[in-house]
């Protein structure tokens, strides 16, 4: 009877553990989500489109800076590495798009809407395939809210 309440209690905690760490990279994904769609309604709810392009440059920059505070971390793994270059990558072909660089023509004034939307769509996607240790995930959250 001992022996089986002790197999109980560690599965519990271990089911519990998972849900904890599952929750966490679904907060990370939500958070990225979030951050970006208040951007792209403060995009939407201009008129200015320099204006505009600054609001979706700031987003940008700071995602960029979350992803290298987290890819500081000692706590990572190489696939979670992998996972941020991966999406950083992505921002930093977003923001290069926004601005013209990198081979990229520059996403016109009257664009700037259009834009946000396409980003926006990009970012969901890639948090699909970006999932984190509990640890980091709750990093990166504190950093966006920070920034």
């Amino acid at each position: 009877m001992t022996h089986t309440l002790k197999i109980l209690s560690a599965t519990a905690f271990l089911l519990f553990s998972l849900m904890g760490s599952a929750s966490a990279q679904q907060n990370l994904s939500e958070t990225f989500k979030k951050h970006f769609n208040e951007t792209v309604q403060n995009v939407k709810a201009s008129d200015n489109p320099a204006e505009q392009r600054q609001l979706l440059n700031t987003s940008f920059d700071k995602m960029l800076r979350a992803v290298d505070r987290i890819d500081e971390s000692k706590n990572l793994t190489e696939e979670e590495r992998e996972q941020l270059a991966l999406f950083k990558d992505q921002i930093d072909e977003k923001k290069s798009e926004l601005n013209g660089l990198d081979g990229f023509d520059e996403v016109q004034d009257d664009e700037l809407i259009d834009f946000s939307d396409y980003s926006q769509q990009e970012i969901e996607q890639a948090n699909k395939t970006l999932t984190i240790s509990l640890t980091s995930a709750l990093l990166i959250v504190l950093i966006l809210l920070l920034l």
